[in-house]
């Protein structure tokens, strides 16, 4: 049966080149099926058979192997820990002003370039709290001060 072997070599290399395509670790795992289903046709197994071993092999290879190798293939992006900033209290180093493109705030020790979120200038040594961070520019306000209770 030339033609189910034809099947099953054709399946392989099309799930190899989709995978090649798109190197997500999901069609990798149904070119290793279609190995199965090739070795059982070349055993003489009914058609029914090999595609039974086609599904089990590639089902078992996807749910066994992929969370394993997507650690390596694709690794994760590395934390910055930016966006523990936001809330954070920090001082004006150099006025922020919106309009002529400058300002600085000081950190936790490190410098940033800053901007006020509500477009107002806002003088050195003032504190202020991040409210985001917008690329590299921490965007801020000027710290509230407590309300006065008599």
């Amino acid at each position: 049966m030339p033609g189910e072997m034809l099947v099953w070599v054709i399946g392989c290399v099309v799930f190899v080149l989709i995978e090649a395509a798109t190197p997500c670790l999901v069609s990798i795992w149904f070119s290793g099926g279609c190995v199965a289903g090739f070795v059982a046709q070349l055993c003489g197994a009914p058609f029914w058979l090999q595609c039974l071993l086609f599904f089990v092999v590639s089902v078992g290879l996807l749910f066994c192997l992929r969370p394993f190798l997507r650690k390596y293939v694709n690794p994760k992006k590395q934390a910055t820990n930016v966006q523990s900033l936001i809330g954070k209290t920090a001082i004006v180093t150099e006025r922020i002003d919106n309009l002529h493109g400058e300002g600085a705030v000081k950190v936790g020790g490190i410098p940033w370039s800053a901007r006020s979120a509500d477009e107002t200038v806002i003088p050195p040594d003032t504190q202020v709290t991040i409210v985001r961070i917008e690329g590299v520019k921490a965007i801020v306000e000027p710290l509230k001060a407590p309300a006065k209770t008599n």
